[in-house]
Protein backbone atom coordinates (compact mmCIF):
# COMPACT_ATOMS: atom_id res chain seq x y z
CA UNK A 1 0.00 0.00 0.00
CA UNK A 2 1.25 3.20 -1.23
CA UNK A 3 0.08 6.70 -0.42
CA UNK A 4 1.25 10.28 -1.25
CA UNK A 5 1.07 13.64 0.90
CA UNK A 6 2.54 16.40 0.13
CA UNK A 7 3.44 18.96 2.36
CA UNK A 8 2.30 22.66 2.99
CA UNK A 9 5.65 23.54 1.39
CA UNK A 10 5.62 20.67 -1.44
CA UNK A 11 8.87 22.38 -3.28
CA UNK A 12 10.69 21.08 0.20
CA UNK A 13 9.56 18.13 1.59
CA UNK A 14 7.47 15.29 -0.07
CA UNK A 15 5.48 12.38 1.58
CA UNK A 16 5.05 9.16 0.63
CA UNK A 17 3.45 6.34 2.96
CA UNK A 18 4.25 2.41 2.16
CA UNK A 19 3.58 -0.67 3.99
CA UNK A 20 5.50 -3.72 4.35
CA UNK A 21 3.92 -6.03 6.89
CA UNK A 22 2.77 -4.29 10.14
CA UNK A 23 5.76 -1.71 8.86
CA UNK A 24 5.10 1.52 8.23
CA UNK A 25 8.25 2.79 5.56
CA UNK A 26 7.94 6.92 5.06
CA UNK A 27 9.63 7.75 2.04
CA UNK A 28 11.02 11.15 2.41
CA UNK A 29 12.01 13.86 -0.80
CA UNK A 30 13.45 17.28 -0.40
CA UNK A 31 14.78 19.60 2.53
CA UNK A 32 13.85 19.04 5.86
CA UNK A 33 14.64 21.69 8.27
CA UNK A 34 12.44 24.32 10.22
CA UNK A 35 9.69 25.02 7.85
CA UNK A 36 8.91 21.25 7.74
CA UNK A 37 9.49 20.04 11.37
CA UNK A 38 5.63 20.02 11.96
CA UNK A 39 4.93 17.96 8.75
CA UNK A 40 7.86 15.74 9.51
CA UNK A 41 6.41 14.98 12.87
CA UNK A 42 2.88 14.47 11.28
CA UNK A 43 3.96 12.40 8.01
CA UNK A 44 6.11 9.99 10.67
CA UNK A 45 3.14 9.62 13.62
CA UNK A 46 -0.04 10.26 12.52
CA UNK A 47 -1.29 7.33 9.72
CA UNK A 48 -0.34 4.88 12.18
CA UNK A 49 -3.89 4.19 14.61
CA UNK A 50 -1.91 1.43 16.78
CA UNK A 51 -0.26 1.80 19.76
CA UNK A 52 2.85 0.14 18.44
CA UNK A 53 4.73 2.34 15.86
CA UNK A 54 7.60 0.48 13.74
CA UNK A 55 8.51 3.30 11.11
CA UNK A 56 11.50 2.91 8.60
CA UNK A 57 12.07 7.03 7.26
CA UNK A 58 13.52 6.66 3.75
CA UNK A 59 16.05 9.42 3.84
CA UNK A 60 17.30 8.50 0.39
CA UNK A 61 15.38 11.21 -1.53
CA UNK A 62 16.33 13.71 1.04
CA UNK A 63 19.26 16.54 0.53
CA UNK A 64 18.95 18.56 3.71
CA UNK A 65 18.99 17.95 6.94
CA UNK A 66 19.04 20.70 9.87
CA UNK A 67 18.56 20.68 13.60
CA UNK A 68 14.69 20.87 13.55
CA UNK A 69 14.59 17.46 11.46
CA UNK A 70 17.58 16.05 13.90
CA UNK A 71 14.90 17.07 17.34
CA UNK A 72 11.71 15.69 15.00
CA UNK A 73 13.31 12.39 14.87
CA UNK A 74 14.33 12.22 18.26
CA UNK A 75 10.99 13.42 19.69
CA UNK A 76 8.95 10.59 17.50
CA UNK A 77 11.93 8.29 18.63
CA UNK A 78 11.06 8.74 21.93
CA UNK A 79 7.51 8.72 21.32
CA UNK A 80 7.06 5.21 19.84
CA UNK A 81 10.17 4.09 22.39
CA UNK A 82 7.69 4.79 24.92
CA UNK A 83 4.93 2.76 23.42
CA UNK A 84 7.41 -0.48 21.95
CA UNK A 85 7.52 0.56 18.83
CA UNK A 86 10.64 2.04 16.71
CA UNK A 87 11.96 4.53 14.42
CA UNK A 88 14.67 3.44 12.05
CA UNK A 89 16.67 5.46 10.01
CA UNK A 90 17.50 4.16 6.50
CA UNK A 91 19.08 4.97 3.14
CA UNK A 92 20.53 8.90 3.75
CA UNK A 93 22.29 10.21 1.06
CA UNK A 94 26.10 10.93 2.18
CA UNK A 95 25.76 14.72 3.26
CA UNK A 96 22.60 13.73 5.19
CA UNK A 97 24.55 10.66 6.69
CA UNK A 98 27.34 13.15 7.99
CA UNK A 99 24.85 15.44 9.72
CA UNK A 100 23.33 12.39 11.10
CA UNK A 101 26.78 11.08 12.08
CA UNK A 102 28.01 14.49 13.83
CA UNK A 103 25.14 15.20 16.25
CA UNK A 104 25.00 11.45 16.71
CA UNK A 105 21.82 10.93 16.30
CA UNK A 106 22.96 7.26 14.77
CA UNK A 107 24.21 6.45 18.42
CA UNK A 108 20.59 7.00 19.41
CA UNK A 109 18.47 5.61 16.51
CA UNK A 110 19.26 2.37 14.87
CA UNK A 111 20.62 3.70 11.09
CA UNK A 112 20.86 1.20 7.76
CA UNK A 113 22.27 1.67 4.53
CA UNK A 114 19.19 0.45 2.92
CA UNK A 115 15.73 0.48 3.66
CA UNK A 116 15.73 -3.49 3.15
CA UNK A 117 18.28 -3.86 5.64
CA UNK A 118 16.22 -1.14 8.37
CA UNK A 119 13.29 -3.70 7.35
CA UNK A 120 14.98 -6.73 8.40
CA UNK A 121 16.92 -5.43 11.21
Amino acid sequence: MTDNQETGRSDRLSVEHASVGDIRVVILRGEIDHDVKDALSEALLSRNDDQRHRIVADLSGVTFLDSSGINVFVQVHQRVSAGEGWLRLAAAQESVARVVQLVGLDAVLSCHSTVEQALTA
